[in-house]
């Protein structure tokens, strides 16, 4: 579904990615992770058309990505941080969203009602807490049932319910055959949900496997052992 084919990326003299190849395909659940300053973000947003690339390229169901913009259509993106208009409320984002996508477009509203969102619709987005920022974004990654489900730090601020609400939510749509890639600083958040597990450090890709070939190359059964013995 997703093909990236020797692509690399410079800000000024750093290389932040360095003739990256991987394909991520329909039915998998991949953990993007790797520390600070590993190339995840300008890989995610390289695949989001944000970072237009140098060399290399990136293709969405066999097509490439440059020059076009449809194929985002396919792909619901939750950032790690939502940044919306302070003047407007929670519904008039929402109803935003499907504006701008177009009112035909079949919507999954099954977050806002989980989330109990519809209650405070009226509130100003400048009012609202991390966590409750973190919710509005989450219900518009999914909004339009897409095929491709980008998802960084997708619980970070949100509480212990909240959180369970999207996991379970996460597992439903990967139940679905969708491609689903998160990134995470929490391991132990991602154990229950990943199929994959790519691992970023420098620009390059270090691990890239299935989680059933880790645990049995490692025979750990916790993902940050499991990612320390693989890396040494």
């Amino acid at each position: 579904m997703i093909s990236i084919e020797n692509i690399s990326k410079s800000f000024g003299k750093q290389e932040v990615l360095k003739n990256i190849s991987v394909s991520m395909n329909s039915n998998e659940c991949i953990a993007l992770i790797g520390p600070n300053g590993s190339g995840k973000t300008t890989l995610i947003k390289s695949i989001l058309g944000m970072v237009p690339l140098v060399t290399g390229q990136i293709l969405i169901d066999n097509n490439s990505i440059i020059g076009s913009y449809q194929y985002r259509s396919l792909i619901g993106y939750m950032p790690q941080i939502g940044r919306y208009p302070d003047n407007m409320n929670i519904g008039q984002i929402i109803q935003l969203m499907k504006t701008i996508r177009g009112n035909h477009v079949i919507t999954d509203e099954s977050l806002i009602d989980d989330f109990n969102l519809r209650q405070i619709f009226e509130k100003k987005m400048s009012t609202l807490s991390g966590g409750t920022r973190q919710k509005v974004s989450a219900c518009i990654a999914f909004l339009f049932n897409p095929k491709i489900l980008i998802l960084d730090e997708p619980t970070a601020g949100l509480d212990p319910l909240s959180s369970e609400i999207l996991k379970n939510k996460i597992l439903v749509e990967k139940g679905k055959g969708k491609l689903i890639i998160i990134t995470s600083h929490v391991l132990s958040e991602l154990e229950e949900m990943i199929s994959r597990v790519i691992y970023m450090q420098d620009g390059h890709i270090r691990i890239d496997a299935s989680i059933n070939e880790l645990l049995e190359q490692t025979g750990e059964n916790r993902l940050g052992k499991i990612i320390s013995k693989a890396l040494n």
